[in-house]
């Protein structure tokens, strides 16, 4: 029994101290494929509202039922200590699953309808969204690169 429990204590140990890696690294050196000059047409702030899983939900899920099946176990006998166990990890299981429920985040954006430097009276118009930034506020008639990156992103940033 006391090996059950040791062996409980040391998965719940490992659960929680679980940490997920960044989807990306910040100084990590990507190539361009090709750079744009214009200048800003429009701006606008706007926000999304995104949705945001706990990663870990399933393992924490899984704890509380194993810990609840644990303490469960400690109380009746033959067919009634099964039971005991059974139910003990169903209501562990449903008490850690929903303390793990979903959050929202709002992340503020700006739109920028961007006019590239015409070639041959021929003007193209893009129109980006990205994140706001603090340090770079966009304003109507900035002058402006649009710069395309190898991994299919555009990044729009001041022209100094």
């Amino acid at each position: 029994m006391k090996s059950l429990l040791i062996t409980c204590l040391t998965l719940l140990t490992l659960l929680f101290s679980y940490s997920a890696d960044a989807d990306y690294d910040r100084n990590k050196a990507v190539p361009v494929e090709k750079v744009l000059f214009g200048s800003v047409i429009s701006t606008r702030n706007i926000s999304q509202e995104e949705l945001i899983q706990d990663k870990n939900s399933g393992w924490k899920t899984f704890g509380g039922a194993l810990v609840g099946g644990a303490i469960g176990n400690q109380f009746g006998g033959g067919s009634g200590r099964d039971i005991a166990t059974v139910l003990g990890a169903v209501i562990g299981g449903k008490m850690a699953n929903n303390r793990s429920q979903a959050k929202t985040v709002t992340v503020r954006l700006v739109e920028l309808m961007i006019e590239v430097d015409c070639a041959e009276k021929q003007c193209q118009q893009y129109m980006v969204i990205q994140d706001y930034d603090q340090q770079m506020v966009f304003h109507q008639q900035d002058a402006v690169r649009m710069v395309y990156l190898a991994n299919g992103n555009v990044r729009i940033d001041k022209q100094f």
